[in-house]
């Protein structure tokens, strides 16, 4: 869906939309060519026994607090410290419509949340969402990647009205349950 919105983004409406990373239903989980918060869900989920002891694990979340022997260890590229910039993929439809509809212009506008989290904070809200107590090894010998990543969206806003609607933790958790729902339990 991700690449059909692009795409339709530079057919349709005719003006250069810069997407910020997306997130939701339909992202590709797979390790080789995935993004950031897809292969950090499937890293969290693999380690801890896949989609059965997860869902166990979240129904049973305010049950456990100390480490889990089942969890292994979850090694992340880099140090945590760089940022990035999500918008849920219902809301980046929602732009790319509102500017088919109200913005005529040559100039590039860019489209995000307006919101930007480091890895190591979205490391942390995965490992909550799906209840993973074990041990998170930061991987500094592996690249950090670009320090930071977050666009002015200010004139989104300004030009046609779009303010993204779908918080970062809802549609991550959005994100997870759809990964959970059309996984195969391994």
């Amino acid at each position: 869906m991700r690449d059909k919105l692009d795409d339709l983004s530079h057919r349709i409406i005719g003006v250069a939309i810069d997407v910020h990373k997306k997130l939701g239903p339909g992202d590709n989980f797979d390790l080789e060519s995935s993004h950031v918060i897809p292969a950090l869900i499937k890293k969290v989920v693999d380690s801890m026994g896949g989609k059965e002891a997860v869902l166990e694990r979240i129904k049973a979340r305010n049950r456990l607090n100390k480490p889990n022997k089942r969890d292994r260890q979850l090694v992340v590229w880099g140090t945590g410290k760089s940022t990035r910039e999500f918008l849920y993929v219902e809301d980046c439809a929602e732009a790319i419509i509102l500017a088919a509809e109200k913005y005529n212009k040559p100039d590039p506008i860019n489209i995000g949340a307006g919101f930007e989290i480091s890895i190591e904070d979205l490391v942390e809200l995965i490992v909550k969402l799906t209840g993973f107590k074990g041990r998170i090894i930061w991987d500094s010998t592996k690249p950090d990647g670009q320090p930071r990543r977050k666009l002015d969206v200010s004139r989104a806003e300004q030009e046609f009205g779009f303010r993204a609607k779908t918080s970062f933790e809802e549609g991550l958790r959005k994100t997870l349950d759809w990964h959970l729902s059309t996984r195969k339990n391994r």
